[in-house]
């Protein structure tokens, strides 16, 4: 069974190469940018990462506090053409877990992902991409891709995790009612919900379906 790797690297070449190489013993996922690796990371459990420190817009220093931020303590094994002490050091500061440079020979590599694995208990908590936002229900979190921290009631994270399960899904008042509030609450109870963790983070969390209800809000 292979093992799921995210790697992040904005040269075309060298991330066809290195995912090549790294397919006999990974699932590999590639992402161009920072942007995109860090919503990869959220929405899947990877057990090791690879990622270059220059990347556009977001780089790889950047991409990996967000990550940390967010919870997420998936080893992350930074690779780099800037090879000088203060780089390295900014790199381990920032949440990698080791550092290679470039060139780098693919034998050393692998070895080094190997000893991130040894040493790194999986993350099993569970993570949901709402929008702009990242949900982990077992401790009723809502987490930012900019760093923001929200800690949700009861109801209002159950009333996520409902939504959340069946992202595709339509939800009426009456059935969110039914799974995630009391008997004697009333459909306006939903809307009033609704307002709130919109209101905590942003209105793209939850999307309304006009003369249906609401969905887990697309991500962006």
């Amino acid at each position: 069974m292979t093992v799921p790797l995210l790697l992040v690297e904005d040269d075309a070449a060298i991330a066809a190469m290195t995912a090549e190489m790294l397919s006999d013993a990974y699932e590999v996922d590639h992402a161009a940018d920072g942007e995109e690796g860090l919503r990869l990371a959220l929405r899947r459990r990877y057990e090791v990462m690879v990622v270059d420190r220059r990347l556009p817009g977001m780089d790889g220093v950047a991409m990996v506090k967000a990550l940390r931020r967010a919870r997420i303590r998936t080893p992350v094994l930074m690779l780099t053409a800037l090879g000088t002490f203060e780089d390295r050091i900014s790199g381990l500061d920032g949440g990698a877990n080791d550092y290679l440079v470039k060139p780098f020979d693919f034998g050393e590599l692998l070895a080094r992902l190997r000893a991130l694995r040894r040493g790194f208990a999986a993350d099993g908590g569970d993570r949901r991409l709402l929008g702009d936002w990242a949900f982990t229900p077992h401790d009723r979190t809502m987490y930012s891709l900019t760093g923001a921290r929200v800690v949700l009631t009861e109801t209002e994270s159950a009333m996520l995790e409902v939504l959340s399960s069946s992202p595709d899904h339509v939800f009426s008042r009456e059935e969110l009612l039914a799974s995630a509030f009391g008997p004697d609450d009333k459909p306006g109870t939903v809307d009033a919900y609704v307002h709130y963790v919109r209101r905590k983070t942003d209105r793209d969390v939850i999307e309304t379906v006009r003369g249906q209800g609401y969905r887990a809000g697309a991500e962006l």
